[in-house]
C-alpha cells in the first residue's frame, strides 16, 4: 500500500518504520523533524509538500503535536486536502480536540475521502515495540480498512465509535495517566522522606493493588532521575487543556485534573516543558523541599 506519513518525530518515526518494514511504500514530508535517514534509505519518497504526500498515497497518516498542527497539515495552502480524492483515507493519530476532529472529518469527506481519528497511548517505548494502544473513531468500514495498519503499530486496538470518539477516549486516558503520575510522585516522595528506599518500595507496590504501568515505568524514571522524553510535559499539558476546556463546555468539574495541571505548570516555570511527564515528581519534591535522593 502507498502510505503517506506526516510527522516522523519521537513517536511517528518508529511507527512509520513498522509500516515500511511490513512492505508498505512510504511518502514523507519534513514537518518539524528532519526525515529519518533509515526511512529514506529504506525507499521512502521525500515529498515537497503535504499535498504531494496525499497525491502519492492511498492512506495518509498524520502524527503531529496539536490541533493547529493538524489543521495546517490538512488545510493550509499545499496541504493534504488539495491532494485528496475518492477512495483515499486520512488517519489522524495525533491527540487533538474532539470537536475540531469532527469538523476536519467533515471537510475531508467533502473531498470524497474517509477519515479515522486514532490517537495512541504507550509513549516512545510503545511506538518502538509496536505495542501502542490505539483508540479509534470513524465509520466502521473506514476503521476496518485501517485496522491492518494499526495492527502493525499497536496491540490494543479499539473502535470506540464515530468520528471524534477516539479523541474523547484519548483525553480520558490522559486524565488517568496524569493523575497516576501525580499519585506515584506523592507516594515515592513520602516513602523516601520516611526513610525507606523508594526503589524498593516501588518494587513492593508492583506486586499489589497499587501496581500500574506508570508505577512500573515512570516510577523507575523518578528514582533513577531519567527525565529525557518520552512524552514531554508541554504535550501532556496540551492534553489536559483539552480535558479542562471540554469539561467546562459540558458543565463538569475535574478538580484533580486541574490541580495536576498546576503541578505541570510548576515544572514548566522551572524550565521543564521538555522534561518527560514523569518529572512532575520534581514539583512534589519542591513543595516538600526534599528529593528522592535525600532519604536517610
Amino acid at each position: 500500500m502507498n502510505i503517506g506519513f506526516i510527522g516522523v518525530g519521537i513517536m511517528g518515526r518508529p511507527m512509520a518504520g513498522h509500516l515500511q518494514a511490513a512492505g508498505h511504500r512510504l511518502a514523507l514530508v519534513k514537518h518539524r523533524s528532519d526525515l529519518p535517514q533509515e526511512l529514506v534509505d529504506g525507499g521512502a519518497l521525500s515529498c515537497a509538500s503535504c499535498r504531494e504526500v496525499a497525491e502519492q498515497s492511498d492512506v495518509i497518516i498524520v502524527m503531529v503535536p496539536d490541533t493547529p498542527d493538524v489543521e495546517r497539515v490538512l488545510f493550509a495552502e499545499g496541504g493534504v486536502a488539495e491532494g485528496l480524492g475518492e477512495g483515499k483515507l486520512v488517519i489522524d493519530m495525533s491527540s487533538i480536540d474532539p470537536i475540531a476532529t469532527r469538523e476536519f472529518a467533515a471537510k475531508v469527506r467533502e473531498k470524497g475521502a474517509d477519515y479515522v481519528d486514532a490517537p495512541v497511548s504507550g509513549g516512545e517505548i510503545g511506538a518502538k515495540n509496536a505495542a501502542l494502544t490505539i483508540m479509534c473513531g470513524g465509520e466502521p468500514a473506514a476503521f476496518e480498512r485501517a485496522r491492518p495498519l494499526f495492527e502493525l503499530m499497536g496491540k490494543n486496538i479499539t473502535h470506540v465509535g464515530g468520528v471524534g470518539d477516539g479523541q474523547v477516549a484519548k483525553v480520558a486516558n490522559q486524565i488517568i495517566v496524569a493523575l497516576n503520575i501525580e499519585a506515584v510522585s506523592e507516594a515515592l516522595v513520602f516513602a523516601a522522606k520516611a526513610g525507606a528506599d523508594p526503589e524498593k518500595v516501588r518494587g513492593a507496590l508492583l506486586g499489589g493493588f497499587a501496581s500500574s504501568k506508570v508505577l512500573e515505568v515512570h516510577g523507575e524514571r523518578m528514582t533513577k532521575r531519567t527525565f529525557d522524553p518520552g512524552f514531554r510535559i508541554e504535550l501532556h499539558q496540551k492534553d489536559l487543556n483539552l480535558a479542562l476546556s471540554s469539561a467546562r463546555a459540558l458543565g463538569l468539574a475535574l478538580p484533580n485534573t486541574a490541580s495536576t495541571q498546576q503541578l505541570f505548570s510548576a515544572c514548566v516555570a522551572r524550565g521543564g516543558k521538555a522534561w518527560d511527564h514523569s518529572a512532575l515528581v520534581k514539583a512534589i519534591e519542591a513543595l516538600g523541599n526534599f528529593t528522592l535522593g535525600d532519604q536517610a
